[in-house]
């Protein structure tokens, strides 16, 4: 092994090899990004700060290894498996009570939000949309990130968004707008 240019390279293959100061770079370049996925896939904010934290720790731990010169899609795959790994858990954080909380919103006022649609999604179809159609990855990369075929890519992504056609507070909005106004 020798040292150039402060990149440590391996003699054998002559392959560079990441150093600690290039994951502090990645950390600060790409870090936002990383937290904008992690929060579509979790919806919630320390949830995908923990998500990326996680994520980063455990690159750090292989960064040295990583020998690509983007090491996003590698990161991004730890991103996806871990949340993958916590949503298979068995406990989500819920408790049960006697008493249901106050409505977020006021009573009668018909509130419609596709996070809340989103959210009602699986979590498998939630994370195939997110990628998709938020973070604009190709089929093929969201199949890699999720470590499953194109085809299961496709038919999540179908059956998602059959059942946000379906979602009875989208529903209401899609016909009050095709209505004609009078």
């Amino acid at each position: 092994m020798s040292i150039e240019n402060g990149a440590l390279t391996a003699r054998e293959t002559g392959v560079a090899v990441r150093t600690l100061e290039s994951f502090d770079a990645f950390v600060a370049a790409r870090s936002r990004a990383l937290l904008r996925t992690a929060y579509l896939l979790t919806r919630d904010h320390a949830l995908a700060e923990d998500l990326v934290q996680t994520a980063l720790a455990k690159a750090w731990f292989h960064w040295s290894r990583i020998r690509t010169d983007d090491p996003e899609p590698y990161v991004r795959r730890i991103l996806v498996t871990t949340y993958s790994s916590w949503w298979r858990r068995r406990w989500t954080g819920e408790i049960p009570t006697d008493e249901l909380p106050e409505s977020p919103a006021p009573a009668g006022e018909d509130r419609v939000d596709l996070w809340d649609a989103l959210g009602r999604l699986p979590r498998r179809q939630r994370a195939v949309v997110v990628l998709r159609f938020y973070e604009d990855l190709t089929e093929a990369e969201t199949a890699r990130l999720m470590g499953c075929a194109v085809g299961t890519v496709k038919s999540q992504a179908a059956k998602a968004l059959a059942k946000l056609r379906l979602d009875p507070a989208l529903a209401s909005v899609a016909s009050a707008d095709q209505e004609p106004s009078r």
